[in-house]
């Protein structure tokens, strides 16, 4: 196994926050980067359309569904889903090697599925939490809050997270957003723990 900062003499680690749609797992993730902890971001390639409040190579790498096709035949995805029809999302390779040649240990932000994936790729050198809302009801209002979701997504939505929650045995850590600033005061001790800060 390489170094990847052979000052610190310590190995890149991987922290994976999952969670259905709508549970909270992004307000999570940019909690853990504004503590100063040498965490940053795996920006996800996208093939989904791009949403008024967010900027390409910062919240994704927005790319077509056949430039997303094509990056997949040439195996530059560490793992990678068809969301939703010709809606994919996954995570390049060459993102946790630039991360990790900072020094710095990669955070993601990725569906449940992807999040599993990962983990079966980094083994002890990763730590997969899975963030749940307290009740179901509360993910369904957390989703109509957001105002982009129409009933048929939301339906789509809601039927995605019910398969996912079935997952949540899987992964090493389960927080409940039931409050937000307890879960992130959570995650983050469960990060520091594991990364040995």
């Amino acid at each position: 196994m390489k170094h990847f900062n052979q000052d610190l003499d310590m190995e890149g680690k991987v922290i994976i926050i999952s969670a259905p749609s709508g549970a909270g797992k992004t307000s999570i993730v940019r909690h853990l980067l504004a503590t100063g902890l040498p965490l940053a971001f795996s920006v996800s390639a996208t093939s989904r359309p791009k949403r008024e409040s967010e900027t390409d190579a910062k919240d994704y790498y927005f790319i077509t569904a056949e430039e997303f096709k094509s990056k997949i035949q040439a195996g530059d995805f560490l793992e990678w889903q068809e969301v939703y029809k010709d809606q994919y999302y996954g995570s390049l390779k060459s993102e946790i090697e630039r991360i990790w040649s900072t020094g710095k240990h990669v955070l993601f932000d990725v569906d449940v599925v992807g999040g599993l994936n990962i983990k079966k790729e980094y083994g002890a050198r990763a730590m997969a939490i899975f963030v749940k809302p307290p009740h179901k009801e509360v993910l369904k209002e957390r989703l109509c809050c957001r105002g982009t979701e129409d009933s048929a997504s939301l339906e789509k939505r809601m039927a995605k997270a019910e398969y996912e929650l079935s997952f949540e045995h899987e992964f090493d850590k389960v927080i409940v957003n039931d409050c937000l600033k307890t879960a992130q005061q959570e995650t983050e001790a469960l990060v520091k723990q594991f990364l040995n800060l």
